[in-house]
């Protein structure tokens, strides 16, 4: 959330934050926006969809959806932008029952991309990915409540669609992806996308930010290949090996033995300047949608119902509490 109110003040740069637990919709303080995200079916690769249903694609069905999705993005390649835009789930469902496939294979397919459409997050006519990051103003993709693989397929279609934005030359800012949780991402539908920005995303100019508090569960290469480690307190034995795997000589001491202890403190690993700094982080200036309820909270307003006046009901009924006996 700081990083995000660093970005949305910098100049040249675009936050686009990955909030798959619906916390940072108090980014709009900053001038930011929460959507909820849709992207073009076209933007998840053939090969790739078969996995997002989590259908075999060896098997029937998933190499029926496989080559229904290749089909209509060569065809919508063929057909121009315009084209593009108009494949959409409807569009697969309707390949997918005219395919040269045996009949379970073609309604094993089709309930899958039936299933795909009820996420909500495929939509023919989905703006380009690069508008996300058109101007300062950090966007909020709202992914609280989408399942998994929907998620997955959204983070996947960003990652992929805002590296090619800079390739192309379609985007004028530089990109932050700020992905919370990120350890969900990784390993499955989003991994590739995620990867590309981690080992080539430096050239064209786009970075990702992985938050999570189980960097143990992050691939290697999203340590070894990131500039900055911001990391707070640690007690999991497999979390503090991972983030050992960044420990450089220019460090005074292993990593693990530098962790800060206290609340809100973080040690910074710069490997561009080679150095290393403890800090403590400042306080949001946005609200923070992340806060744990607390049970006293809940006391609270109990107590200010139970001294509520009783009104006309006890009024009407003196007697009510003495006929009902000892509580």
């Amino acid at each position: 959330g700081v990083l995000a109110e660093g970005l949305a003040d910098a100049s040249g740069v675009s936050a686009v934050v990955v909030d798959p637990m619906g916390v940072f919709g108090g980014l709009r303080n900053a001038g930011g926006r929460v959507v909820d995200p849709a992207v073009r079916p076209t933007a998840i690769p053939a090969a790739a969809w078969p996995d997002l249903l989590g259908l075999d694609p060896t098997s029937g069905p998933g190499g029926v959806v496989w080559r229904a999705v290749a089909e209509a993005t060569r065809d919508a390649g063929v057909a121009g932008d315009a084209g593009a835009d108009a494949v959409s789930v409807a569009d697969l469902r309707g390949r997918v029952a005219e395919a040269d496939a045996p009949a379970d294979a073609r309604r094993a397919a089709a309930n899958h991309l039936r299933l795909a459409a009820s996420w909500g997050v495929f939509d023919a006519d989905a703006p380009p990915i690069a508008s996300l990051a058109t101007d300062g103003a950090p966007t909020v993709l709202d992914l609280a409540g989408v399942p998994e693989a929907a998620a997955a397929a959204v983070v996947r279609a960003v990652a992929r669609g805002l590296y090619d934005a800079r390739i192309d030359g379609d985007c004028d800012r530089l990109p932050w992806l700020l992905v919370d949780e990120a350890h969900a991402f990784f390993g499955g539908v989003a991994d590739p996308a995620l990867r590309t920005l981690l080992t080539r995303g430096r050239a064209p100019g786009v970075s990702l930010v992985c938050a999570t508090q189980r960097p143990g569960a992050l691939p290697s290469v999203a340590v070894s290949q990131s500039d900055l480690l911001v990391c707070h307190r640690l007690t999991a034995e497999r979390d503090v090996a991972r983030l050992a795997e960044a420990d450089a000589t220019y460090l005074a001491g292993d990593l693990a033995s530098r962790l800060p202890t206290g609340t809100g403190e973080a040690l910074v690993v710069d490997d561009a300047t080679e150095t290393a700094h403890t800090l403590r982080v400042r306080e949001r200036r946005t609200p923070h949608g992340g806060g744990s309820p607390r049970a006293s909270d809940v006391c609270t307003a109990d107590a200010a119902r139970v001294d509520e006046p009783a009104g006309d009901l006890g009024a009407s009924r003196p007697d009510a509490v003495e006929s009902e006996g000892p509580r």
